[in-house]
C-alpha cells in the first residue's frame, strides 16, 4: 500500500485548507485512518483518526472545531479539513493507515498504524 498526501501550502492565519491522502497499490479496507504532524524540533503527534465503520472522527484537542477528517472508501482515499489556520498549525502533515484493532483502541499511538504516507507540508503565517 502506498499513500501519497497531498493539499499542504502556504497560507495565512485564518485561512483554510483540504489535504487529502490517496491509497494505491494493494488497497483494502483499514480499519482506522489517522492524521499526525511533525513542527521543526518537535515530535510527530496526533491529529485525528476515523474508523471505517463510523462517520464521526477523533481529534486532538488542538484540532477540535477547526479540523475535519472524513474519508471515501470506494476511492480509497481521506481528507482533513483545516479551517481558521493558526500559526501554531505550521507542519509536514502525514496521514496513516492502521491494519490492526490498535489503530482503533489506541488513535493517537504511532505505533498502532501501519502504513505511512510522505508528507505534506503546511506552514501557516500570522
Amino acid at each position: 500500500v502506498q499513500l501519497q498526501a497531498s493539499g499542504g501550502g502556504l497560507v495565512q492565519a485564518g485561512d483554510s485548507l483540504r489535504l487529502s491522502c490517496a491509497a494505491s497499490g494493494r488497497t483494502f479496507p483499514s480499519p482506522a485512518m489517522g492524521w499526525f504532524r511533525q513542527a521543526p524540533g518537535r515530535e510527530r503527534e496526533f491529529v485525528a483518526s476515523i474508523t471505517r465503520r463510523r462517520d464521526t472522527g477523533y481529534y486532538a484537542d488542538s484540532a477540535k472545531g477547526r479540523f475535519t477528517i472524513s474519508r471515501d472508501n470506494a476511492m480509497h482515499t481521506m481528507y482533513l479539513q483545516m479551517d481558521n489556520l493558526k500559526p501554531e498549525d505550521t507542519a509536514v502533515y502525514y496521514c496513516a493507515h492502521g491494519l490492526r484493532s490498535d489503530s482503533i483502541a489506541y488513535p493517537r499511538d504511532l505505533a498502532s498504524y501501519d502504513y505511512w504516507g510522505q508528507g505534506t507540508l503546511v506552514t501557516v503565517s500570522s
